[in-house]
């Protein structure tokens, strides 16, 4: 099962750059943002600002992960341990 890798432009700290995600991981980047009720660039811009040395396009897959661990956990404690 492959997905393919998608390239987008946004603007972080005012400046254009690319990053290339999985579709699924563009869905999952849309649904966080509105969740949290802002935009996706926001969103990445945040997700940047905490990176450290991380590539950006990783630090997003494991933004994400790290965001559906927490749902799950707080849905099901049990069911986390496992995860």
């Amino acid at each position: 099962m492959g997905f393919a890798v998608v390239k987008r432009s946004v603007s972080i700290a005012g400046h254009r750059t690319s990053i290339s995600l999985e579709e699924p991981f563009w869905a999952s980047l849309r649904e966080i943002a509105e969740r949290d009720r802002m935009s996706v660039q926001a969103l990445i811009g945040r997700i940047d600002a905490a990176r450290g040395e991380q590539n950006l396009s990783s630090a997003i897959r494991v933004f994400i992960l790290n965001d559906l661990r927490q749902r799950l956990e707080t849905a099901s404690p049990d069911r986390a341990a496992s995860v």
